[in-house]
């Protein structure tokens, strides 16, 4: 198993929600989220409010053995990932920070045609985190040649090719694409609480929303994107139709005047 795991920021007014303290006199809550990437389902969230640093969430975390976590920068806390992660068999993919202080015990050759600069295994020389993860680190730098960027990726696990490790945190921007589209499509913009229960709730009314929309499009077998989903359920949530039949009926011929509607212009085809 596969899982991305990043937080997103949902501002709200600190005069109105006075408990959710974000810095600079605003107000938000973080909705941290682990992403299956088998499906693009949310199998975690944890909602705190918008002061809470990512890496503290990663203390609710579900670990699973021998599952990947992918995550960015800001959950790079060595003590966490060596306790939680390397400690109960996951394993972990994530980005170094620039300040890294680090050595290299160990490296491997690559095929530098494919983007990759170097795959090295590393211990960390800093004076606390040396004592917070006391073994070695894979190292992977990779520069991706549509953007020039080069990325310094590290992990606990030495058996997958570098190549891969690399492709593993693009998959992480899976989970950007859901927190857009809970944001976007399924109206977190307002709320209709000042409270932490009523801001909270909507949240998870949104979340849930989005699990029954993925659900009916596989059990239902619909053959359409999730946005459109969402814009078509919202419209017929009163009709006493089961929702495979909605979109059979979209595709039937527009001519065949069998639904019982009423026609606004004549048919001149004769038909």
């Amino acid at each position: 198993m596969v899982y991305a795991f990043d937080s997103s920021t949902i501002e709200l007014c600190l005069k109105l929600c006075p408990w959710a303290d974000f810095h600079h006199g605003k107000g938000a809550v973080k909705m941290h989220t682990l992403l299956s990437l088998r499906g693009s389902i949310p199998t975690f969230v944890h909602l705190t409010e918008g002061k809470v640093h990512d890496s503290k969430a990663m203390d609710s975390l579900p670990i699973e053995a021998f599952a990947y976590y992918l995550m960015d920068k800001g959950y790079v806390d060595f003590k966490r990932l060596y306790k939680l992660f390397h400690r109960q068999h996951a394993f972990f993919v994530t980005r170094a920070k620039k300040n890294m202080k680090y050595a290299v015990v160990g490296e491997r050759s690559v095929d530098k045609i494919t983007g990759l600069i170097s795959d090295q295994d590393i211990i960390l020389c800093g004076p606390r985190t040396s004592t917070y993860y006391p073994e070695r680190i894979r190292l992977v730098i990779y520069e991706d040649y549509t953007t020039n960027n080069v990325y310094k990726f590290i992990t606990n696990d030495f058996g997958l090719p570098a190549l891969t490790i690399a492709e593993l945190y693009r998959e992480r921007w899976n989970v950007e694409t859901f927190f857009k589209f809970v944001k976007g499509h399924l109206h977190i913009k307002s709320f209709y609480g000042t409270s932490r229960n009523a801001v909270y709730t909507q949240i998870w009314i949104a979340v849930c929303d989005y699990l029954l929309l993925v659900i009916a499009k596989k059990m239902f077998h619909i053959d359409c994107d999730l946005y459109i989903l969402a814009q078509s359920i919202g419209l017929v949530l009163f009709e006493k139709e089961p929702i495979n039949e909605i979109f059979k009926r979209n595709k039937s011929n527009k001519n065949v005047r069998n639904d019982g509607q009423l026609y606004l212009w004549p048919d001149f085809s004769g038909q």
